[in-house]
């Protein structure tokens, strides 16, 4: 071993560290804002900032009282209920349109492919403000402003093009003639879709449909330019807190949903990995 190569070896372990740390203070820089939302939730006074007797531990500076406070409320009751209807059902829509969208759109044949690929993901690429005016006159003709039908179909909108992706990318593994010696069989096209494509693009499509949920679960300016009093979603109860009372109550939701979300990302890692374990497999056998 030469000198120059011991002088390259340390150049390049000092190179790695410096990337390292640079990237944990990178992910500091972003997560810590979040998660300072934490403790503040647990604040036994009804400020937003950490009290003195907060920062010497006191246990008495403490309370769990801002999480009870979110179940005594009607209206954050209200709001919990209409994120989890509309959530849930714009979900399975979008997850039911989205899939029968990426499954047409994968075949080569397909006339205007990039076109309606384009217009599927439109709502992905335009300004979400852009997109709920135009939605707003739309539905202004159709009496659906401040109903949970509109609210729906805008979610479901907004929740489609992620199910797309997701079910599209795991399309491109899939070999195509299984399909077509499914139908050589004589099995009929919906049961080659059910025990053949089914279990191939499941891992994208539960993907898909986790985006479609937290999209619509997080979403407000659809909600603002659409809801009625009776479609007060939790984004909206949270930017309506902020705006005419704060109250600790808003760090204490915030916390639940980065938990939430925490979960979400745990299931879609989980995902990916079964997903790619699942290809890997796959080429083995070949």
């Amino acid at each position: 071993m030469t000198a120059l190569s011991v002088v390259a070896g340390l150049q390049d372990r000092f190179g790695e560290y410096v990337l390292k740390l640079f990237s944990w203070m990178v992910l500091l820089f972003l997560i810590l804002p979040v998660l300072v939302i934490i403790p503040l939730s647990f604040n036994a006074e009804p400020f937003f900032t950490f009290t003195p007797s907060m920062l010497r531990l006191d246990p008495d500076a403490y309370s769990l009282k801002w999480y009870a406070a979110i179940f005594e409320s009607q209206n954050w009751i209200l709001a919990i209920k209409n994120s989890f209807f509309i959530g849930i059902v714009s979900t399975l829509l979008a997850t039911v349109l989205g899939t029968v969208a990426a499954v047409g759109l994968a075949r080569e044949d397909m006339p205007f492919r990039r076109f309606i690929t384009a217009a599927i993901l439109s709502p992905m690429i335009v300004p979400l403000i852009i997109v709920a005016a135009g939605m707003f006159f739309f539905y202004s003709r159709f009496d659906l402003v401040a109903t949970y039908t509109g609210i729906i179909i805008a979610h479901t909108a907004l929740g489609a093009p992620f199910v797309v992706i997701t079910v599209t990318a795991s399309l491109q593994g899939f070999d195509q003639s299984l399909y077509k010696a499914g139908l050589s069989l004589g099995a009929p096209p919906l049961k080659v879709y059910r025990d053949v494509v089914l279990p191939v693009i499941r891992p994208g499509l539960i993907s898909g449909a986790l985006f479609a949920f937290v999209t619509s679960f997080d979403e407000i300016v659809l909600v603002l330019f659409l809801a009625g009093p009776q479609q007060q979603t939790v984004p909206r109860q949270m930017f309506s807190g902020l705006r005419e009372s704060i109250s600790p109550t808003i760090l204490a939701v915030a916390t639940l949903l980065i938990i939430t979300s925490v979960i979400f990302l745990v299931s879609l890692e989980f995902l990916r990995r079964r997903a790619e374990h699942a290809k890997t497999s796959g080429r083995g056998d070949e």
